[in-house]
């Protein structure tokens, strides 16, 4: 019993250090039409990312192909905001349902090991694998 108190005490500071972070869905920003904001964040694991249905007619799921082992797949509705709580470290392609085709897109690091070209699936619509590579080349210098 003293055990288990124990044990449970000790995972306490790892939940209070889990973060939530904010992602806005829009119609148009800097970066131009149909963005996330932002287009790249960086989170631990357990932390949990809440998509703000800011305009409408968005929605926030994750990219056949882009899903670290062991992470699961979500689908959030149109016009609501959706919160995940991520654990798989690595690198999570998150896309807008309906704005896919047209570059609606972001990506989410999960850990300490930066998003790469690599990371980019070759079976990405033209407009995504753009948005993609230009956040990078920002992201990455």
């Amino acid at each position: 019993m003293i055990l288990r108190l124990v044990v449970l005490l000790g995972l306490l500071p790892m939940t209070a250090l889990a973060e939530t972070h904010t992602v806005e869905m829009l119609n148009r920003n800097d970066s131009g039409p149909m963005p996330f904001a932002p287009d790249y964040l960086v989170v631990q694991p357990g932390d949990t990312v809440k998509f703000l249905a800011t305009a409408p007619g968005h929605n926030a799921a994750t990219i056949d192909g882009m899903i670290p082992e062991g992470g699961d797949a979500f689908v959030g509705n149109i016009n609501e905001e959706i919160e995940v709580t991520l654990d798989a470290e690595g690198v999570w392609g998150i896309k807008c349902s309906p704005h896919y085709t047209m570059g609606m897109v972001m990506l989410i690091q999960v850990g300490d090991t930066p998003a790469t070209q690599a990371d980019l699936p070759e079976s990405l619509p033209p407009a995504a694998q753009t948005r993609f590579l230009e956040i990078l080349k920002r992201r990455n210098g």
